[in-house]
């Protein structure tokens, strides 16, 4: 196996893990006292290391390998959870984080995975006492380490359960490994053929059989098989009693050979405690989970469900997708001249067929908001405590699909104010306790779809903005006509969006320099959002983005003005109607549009794009256009 193929799968199941690690770690922090947030932080620990150790990459390995000592001391009740420790637990975090990131074979461990170490070491005592060291591929073993144990005779009573993993399995010795695990999680597992350590040390797919002594039906144990990912056929027999069998190799594949062993001295090489995991563990997962068929049902040849595609693949396909939209276009005009029946069926299947490939490809590129938002909670954390702060934080609407696109660049924005509403919105504890607030602040992120445009909200129950002291400080910088006496929302935005505009008396590590709502509007708007902001004083502040779904293709109305087209975005067009005077009534010497007894400004495109001249067509058309909850109606020549 060469390792350099596989380093951004392991990167990006190792931010998974970590990203669970993280979270559970602030679940024991916020008083869960079950056993499962240690056994979350641990799992994750565990295969972080093995796949470090099966990478190559020792500094990782080792540092997994010393947290999960210290872990496992919790978890077995020896080390108790104090307020030290979750600190030092949390930096251990941030440590392996970085050395995840950093990760190359042979590297040693980083000034900030030392640090981390000593402080766990300081505050729970000791280091592990079984020395922990990686064998790179093709290394000799150590002298003293243990044999690996012969496997074990599949004689006896039971069932036999065979596996034949798919032919597009990758680290196949490891997956193999988790479906062993997997078994042994409902019963007692008395032989493997091949043995355990000849499947671990396995480069290629594989074909076992496993004897289990267990009460659970068929079923249960098929899934449990499949539930490990890379599984083409399981078959299950049940004997009094069982024949040995010869191990199986699939047709035209190399001989097993030893691929990255872990050896950890002190132990029996390849215990059941020691699992290894692979990068591939996710997009595995998924596999089992949509595959449902029965082997009878499957046929003998296995087929796989999902495949791992590049970005850039997907944006170029979208790029081609959206020239094809463009053609079809340019040969409907053709069909429509040309008024051939034949031609227009065929154009009209066509049309229909470029645009569910269209749909098809854009909800390829959409995914959870969540794989975002996951990872807030501890910089929430960390601020709030930075800040002396106690803060209740609650994401909402994680499961709302966005372009990935979109989703790269909504990051930024959000840090920004989630950090602003930590500083700036929440009140210390005791300021609260003194208005008749609770203690801790309550911080909401949440997302839900609006039409075709994704919603991100930040909403805190905080003091509010400080309107008069914003006002102060806009007058003096000349943000605002002399003599303005209060700020609307609009306005509010507008000052403190200012490059260097802030309110704040000093500058801190959290806020201060006036960057924060400018960087949020700028990135906003560049991705084609818009930004709102409403604040009541001793209530709160909540700031709106609306975002587009995708970037990559954009449905639009086209308006003439004068001899000039214009596109207008259709997630912005409510409706279209002709004016007229049951439409238009005059208000102040200013048109206005009555629609449905409601009242909005009516303005001309001509005028907004400062072209000139008058209306030069039959009746003059009027669009709809509404962002949020503002509304206003466009005057165009024709649509």
């Amino acid at each position: 196996m060469d390792p350099a193929r596989y380093a951004d799968l392991f990167r990006t199941e190792s931010r998974e893990q970590l990203s669970s690690v993280n979270r559970a770690l602030l679940a024991i922090e916020q008083g869960d006292e079950s056993r499962e947030p240690v056994d979350v932080i641990f799992r994750g620990v565990h295969t972080i290391k093995g796949m470090s150790a099966t990478m190559g990459y020792t500094a990782v390995a080792e540092f997994s390998h010393e947290l999960e000592s210290l872990l496992e001391k919790v978890r077995d009740g020896e080390q108790g959870i104090s307020a030290e420790l979750m600190d030092a637990l949390f930096a251990a975090a941030d440590a392996l984080e970085d050395g995840v990131e950093r990760a190359r074979d042979g590297d040693a461990m980083s000034e900030a995975m030392r640090r981390a170490l000593e402080r766990l070491h300081d505050v729970a005592g000791g280091r592990s006492t079984a020395e922990f060291r990686v064998m790179l591929p093709n290394a000799a073993p150590t002298s003293g380490a243990p044999a690996s144990a012969p496997s074990a005779a599949l004689e006896g009573p039971g069932t036999l359960v065979h596996v034949e993993q798919d032919v597009t399995t990758m680290l196949a010795g490891v997956r193999a490994f988790m479906v062993i695990q997997r078994l042994r999680e409902l019963g007692e597992v008395h032989g493997v053929e091949p043995s355990v350590e000849r499947l671990q040390s396995a480069t290629t797919p594989q074909q076992f059989t496993v004897r289990l002594t267990t009460s659970a039906g068929t079923s249960e144990i098929e899934r449990a098989v499949r539930s490990a990912g890379d599984v083409a056929t399981v078959r299950i027999e049940e004997r009094a009693t069982v024949r040995p069998s010869t191990p199986v190799m699939i047709e035209g594949r190399t001989p097993m050979r030893p691929s990255v062993p872990v050896i950890i001295e002190g132990r029996e090489a390849a215990t059941d405690d020691e699992p290894l995991d692979h990068p591939m563990r996710r997009a595995s997962d998924a596999l089992s989970a949509a595959d449902a068929l029965g082997p009878a049902e499957r046929g003998a040849a296995p087929r796989a469900r999902h495949v791992r595609i590049e970005l850039a693949r997907l944006d170029a396909l979208l790029n081609l997708v959206g020239e094809l939209v463009i053609v079809r276009g340019r040969l409907q005009a053709v069909a429509r001249e040309a008024a051939m029946p034949a031609l227009d069926e065929a154009m009209g299947e066509a049309t229909r067929l470029i645009s569910d490939l269209q749909a098809e490809i854009m909800t390829s590129r959409l995914v959870p908001v969540g794989q975002v938002f996951d990872r807030f909670p501890r910089l929430v954390r960390d601020v709030a405590r930075q800040l002396g702060k106690d803060v209740l934080f609650s994401i909402e609407g994680k499961e709302i699909q966005i372009d990935r696109s979109v989703l790269d660049e909504i990051g930024e924005p959000v840090v920004h104010l989630l950090r602003n509403a930590v500083d700036h919105g929440l009140e210390l504890p005791a300021a609260r306790e003194a208005a008749g607030k609770a203690r801790a602040g309550r911080l909401v992120l949440a997302a839900f779809r609006d039409r075709s445009s994704v919603v991100i909200t930040v909403k805190d129950d905080g003091k509010g903005i400080n309107r008069e002291k914003v006002l102060a400080r806009a007058l003096a910088l000349g943000f605002v006509p002399p003599g303005t006496e209060r700020l609307d929302d609009d306005t509010l935005l507008r000052c403190i969006a200012h490059p260097g505009f802030t309110t704040s008396d000093h500058v801190t590590a959290v806020s201060g320099r006036g960057v924060g709502v400018d960087a949020v509007i700028s990135r906003t708007r560049a991705l084609g959002g818009s930004v709102e902001m409403t604040s009541e004083p001793g209530r709160g502040t909540q700031v709106t983005l609306r975002l587009p779904v995708t970037l990559a293709i954009v449905r639009a109305l086209l308006a003439r003005v004068g001899t000039e087209r214009y596109a207008l975005p259709l997630s912005h067009v409510r409706e279209t109607l002709e004016r007229g005077p049951a439409v238009v009534r005059p208000v102040q010497g200013n048109d206005m549009l009555v629609l449905r007894d409601e009242v909005m400004p009516l303005l001309r495109l001509r005028d907004v794009v400062r072209m000139g001249g008058s209306f030069d067509g039959q009746r003059e058309e009027i669009v709809v256009m509404e962002r949020g909850d503002r509304r206003a109606g466009l005057i165009v020549d024709e649509l």
